[in-house]
């Protein structure tokens, strides 16, 4: 990712969970070792200029479908506090009732205390984590996740949602059928992310994605649980800022 990245922030998803979504500036993802993820280069230690950042995307919100989604390219304790502030401001400001976070598992004895402060408001947050795969060597030893836990019910006290990667070397029709069916099995909604070409050495392997395009994904295509993005840009966020 380039130092000067400029991406959308802001969009809204008009399909299954109609939301509109932000992506936020943080200080960054304190995880780090994901083998396949480039986006946490997308932050900084300047909390004045993350705020400055921060509240010119959320001042976009319209409070259109009253669902709210933020993403910061780690996790919802890498914000500032102004910026929460400004988050429940808006949200309070637009009637948005239900808003949506990100979270690596190392944070997920923070989620509690979280999910508190916002329902003290009125607000439901429902919190999105990383799973990318219930194959346990793939996630800990090829994607380096940082996430040692496996069984889903355990996973599933702390988070509402969960996403899976596919399209590694690897990962077969039987292997992501059993991700997905799991993952709803335990959770809320499901995110499928399908990998792209990025900076690091992880790469995606066209086979593995043809299997999950011919054979997968019209099975779930209009699930309204299940979020698939074939480009991690699909919600609107994340690519190059169209001036």
């Amino acid at each position: 990712m380039e130092e000067k990245f400029e991406p959308e922030r802001y969009s809204v998803i008009r399909e299954k969970n109609k939301r509109e979504i932000v992506m936020l500036r943080g200080s960054g993802c304190k995880w780090k070792r994901c083998a396949f993820c480039d986006y946490h280069f997308d932050a900084s230690q300047d909390e004045e200029a993350n705020f400055r950042l921060n509240e010119q995307e959320l001042n976009k919100v319209t409070g259109l479908y009253h669902k709210l989604e933020v993403i910061n390219s780690g996790s919802f304790c890498d914000l500032d506090e102004r910026t929460i502030e400004k988050i429940i401001a808006v949200c309070k400001e637009k009637e948005i009732g239900e808003i949506h976070f990100e979270c690596h598992w190392i944070h997920r004895r923070e989620a509690a205390d979280f999910r508190k402060r916002f329902a003290d408001q009125g607000m439901i947050v429902k919190i999105k984590t990383g799973i990318e795969t219930f194959d346990q060597h793939m996630r800990q030893d090829v994607m380096k996740k940082g996430l040692p836990e496996n069984d889903p019910e355990v996973i599933a006290q702390y988070f509402d949602e969960a996403c899976f990667l596919f399209g590694l070397s690897g990962q077969t029709e039987a292997s992501m059928r059993y991700d997905i069916e799991t993952g709803l099995a335990h959770f809320e909604r499901i995110c499928l992310n399908v990998m792209v070409e990025n900076t690091t050495s992880i790469k995606p392997d066209p086979d593995v994605i043809k299997v999950f395009r011919e054979r997968i994904y019209p099975d779930y295509i209009e699930n309204e649980r299940v979020d698939i993005l074939m480009e991690n840009t699909d919600f609107g966020v994340g690519g190059e800022k169209h001036v």
